[in-house]
């Protein structure tokens, strides 16, 4: 732009300007792109660019159409119309009818809609714009599916999807694959919706592997969330008793919760596999996918005499093109996959991601249970799946909103010392997730949680919930994964460790970054020390991000004695502060080399929850980038416990490892137990705050 104005190249002035609002509209500031945009439309008028002109003017409306502002939005795609039609600029023609139809759309004029649609698409097939008429079938359905003309609907998404995979549209195919799914899922064809829903998924998979070798529009459309088409699918597979499928969708959904958090989880070979087709399934597919060629072959008149029964058969005579889709999902082949699918016999055998789980970990861990439960509107869905039993399943009903306020209730009771009746909100929330396995626990003598909590009912400890009679985790170890799919379980016990143990205690009264400092942080590194004479402390102004992030892989336990921040918001909102007022979020750890590392312990930290809830994917962050930067295990609170507490319960934690022969989640459930035990410690504000995420077992 500056350039521009210095050479007084007026045109290039413009489209710089225009530019720049465009940036501004894809960061969602969409007042400061309407500015930009408003300068570049009055350099065009002034110098007759028409074309520029068209494009501002567009760009306008869609900037006003992001704000809600639909009756400004359309008077200026009108002017951006008028000018096209004026120009011949054909493109920018249907550009502006199908903006039109959208703002229409928002507007619920959906009739309007659809004629705006229907120009734009006759114009983007007439200049053969594949991505235009991919995006006018994707418009047009939506807005039949709001009138309820599913027919339609079905058809315009048909063709849409056909056009994405022609020409490899990866985004736009997930996204129409999903479109159908929720169609199905409105006319009460759950098989059909699942079918599209998972597909829609493997999509989605394969794509974060190779999300950087896509263009920046798909970047940014994939980046936004899709976690609503994983639950959709969980709670559809639920509803049928398919548990393992839906265990394997729960663990993806996490990964893609930290996707759209940290914006950089690309996902594994495991990952991008996506979830697993059923036979059935697969051969619905081949043969929609046989239908499609067929269809091909018949639209450019290569159809050769063997191939004409066949699509006879498979589109059951069936002229009319409007027709033929429904008609190949009501044919008797299709049928009886569906009546397949529907046989509650084959819903959890010869599943690939059960196999793994058997050998991986089940196997290894008799007497441990995978504990999977998954929050939705109007109930909890818990998975149970261990070694020795066909998966169970409980359905508990309560509402979102009244979870919230047990889950809010638990948390206040937990985080007030003063509190004597913590053991109600604690066994109120017992009941819900542990009761409904309590006799199947206690018949398969299982010792060991191994837990996938979801969204909010990451802020509360498992190990404080209280059953009558005794607190979880004196029955239980509890050991926290990100996604069955991340984490490979080795059960090891740390021998000769090597501890780098930093820790800001604010000697004077000193405060780093707004934060005062924990005294008995150093009494806990120096007590630390004391037990592991091969112990590296880091005190004060010499406990620093750079030292750390130097030093940290040297050793075998990283313990940071200091403030840790777990924020709802952005991965720059959540911290671990140093002594000399450094700080490291979560986005940085992802940086750091702990592949030596077994264990991480943050004793100072805290969820910075204020008045409602967030998802809890900040904590679910935090384990997975310690994991992604190397390390085995994180230990770290849920809130921060006193320092005489904290003093405490890492003392006997460490005095726990020092024993050699008992895992972290062991040596953390012992050192819980004894606070318990104990006349001073027994309330759970101290003890139940901390918890292992990782590999513990």
């Amino acid at each position: 732009l500056a350039i521009t104005r210095e050479i007084k190249d007026r045109q290039s002035e413009g489209a710089s300007l225009g530019n720049l609002g465009l940036a501004y509209d894809s960061l969602g500031k969409y007042d400061k792109a309407i500015e930009f945009q408003l300068q570049s439309l009055a350099i065009t008028r002034e110098i007759k660019d028409r074309l520029g002109e068209g494009a501002a003017l567009g760009n306008l409306g869609n900037a006003y159409d992001s704000l809600g502002k639909y009756d400004k939005a359309i008077e200026f795609q009108l002017q951006y119309l008028a000018i096209a039609k004026e120009i011949k600029d054909r493109l920018g023609e249907g550009q502006s009818l199908g903006n039109l139809g959208r703002a229409y759309n928002s507007l619920g004029k959906y009739e309007k809609a659809i004629e705006f649609y229907l120009q734009s698409l006759a114009i983007a097939r007439e200049i053969k714009d594949r991505s235009g008429e991919m995006i006018g079938f994707n418009n047009l359905g939506y807005a039949y599916r709001s009138l309820e003309r599913n027919q339609e609907s079905l058809l315009a998404f048909q063709k849409a999807l056909d056009i994405a995979k022609e020409i490899g549209s990866r985004y736009v195919e997930g996204n129409t694959l999903e479109n159908i799914g929720n169609l199905f899922n409105n006319l009460k064809q759950p098989e059909l919706a699942i079918l599209f829903y998972k597909q829609s998924v493997n999509v989605i998979e394969s794509i974060r592997q190779d999300l950087h070798k896509l263009g920046k529009d798909d970047q940014k459309s994939y980046l936004s969330t899709v976690e609503i088409t994983y639950r959709s699918l969980a709670d559809l597979l639920l509803k049928q008793d398919r548990i393992l499928e839906a265990q394997q969708v729960l663990d993806l959904l996490k990964v893609q919760e930290l996707s759209d958090y940290l914006k950089t989880v690309r996902g594994n070979n495991q990952t991008a596999q996506g979830v697993d087709l059923q036979r059935p399934e697969q051969n619905i597919i081949a043969l929609a996918s046989e239908l499609s060629q067929l269809q091909q072959k018949d639209r450019e008149g290569k159809l050769n005499q063997s191939d004409e029964p066949r699509l006879a058969q498979l589109v059951q005579t069936e002229r009319d093109q409007n027709k033929q889709f429904n008609a190949f999902l009501n044919s008797p082949e299709i049928k009886k996959l569906i009546d397949q699918l529907r046989r509650a016999e084959q819903q959890n055998i010869n599943l690939s991601s059960y196999r793994n789980l058997q050998k991986d970990l089940l196997a290894k861990f008799p007497n441990a249970v995978l504990f999977y439960p998954m929050i939705l509107d109007d109930r909890l869905e818990l998975i149970l799946i261990n070694a020795k039993t066909s998966p169970l399943r409980r359905t508990v009903k309560i509402k979102r909103e009244e979870l919230n306020e047990a889950i809010f209730q638990f948390l206040g009771d937990l985080r007030d010392v003063g509190s004597e009746d913590v053991k109600r909100p604690a066994q109120k929330l017992y009941n819900l997730l542990i009761k409904p396995f309590e006799a199947e626990l206690q018949q398969l003598q299982i010792d060991t949680i191994i837990y996938a909590p979801d969204g909010q009912l990451r802020y509360i400890p498992l190990a404080g919930l209280y059953d009558g009679k005794q607190w979880l985790v004196e029955k239980y170890r509890v050991n926290n994964i990100t996604a069955e799919s991340l984490t490979t379980f080795n059960s090891k016990p740390i021998s000769n460790p090597r501890i780098l143990a930093g820790a800001f205690g604010g000697k004077g009264g000193e405060t780093r970054a707004g934060f005062s400092g924990l005294p008995a942080s150093i009494i806990e590194v120096q007590k630390i020390a004391s037990q592991f004479p091969n112990t590296t402390k880091l005190i004060e102004n010499e406990f620093t991000k750079s030292i750390t992030e130097t030093r940290a892989n040297s050793h075998t336990i990283l313990h940071l004695a200091t403030h840790g921040e777990l924020s709802v918001g952005t991965p720059e909102d959540s911290f671990i502060l140093f002594g000399n007022g450094e700080k490291a979020t979560i986005r940085d750890i992802q940086d750091w080399k702990l592949s030596n590392i077994d264990l991480v312990v943050l004793s100072a930290c805290q969820s910075g929850l204020g008045s409602k809830l967030g998802t809890g994917v900040e904590i679910l962050g935090l384990g997975y980038q310690m994991q992604a930067a190397g390390a085995r295990v994180a230990i770290a609170s849920l809130w921060q416990v006193d320092d005489a507490g904290t003093q405490a319960l890492m003392d006997a934690f460490y005095s726990e490892l020092k024993k050699g022969d008992v895992t972290i989640a062991e040596a953390l459930r012992r050192t819980q137990v004894s606070l318990i035990k104990s006349p001073k410690l027994n309330h759970p504000y101290y003890w139940s705050a901390f918890f292992a995420i990782g590999n513990g077992l």
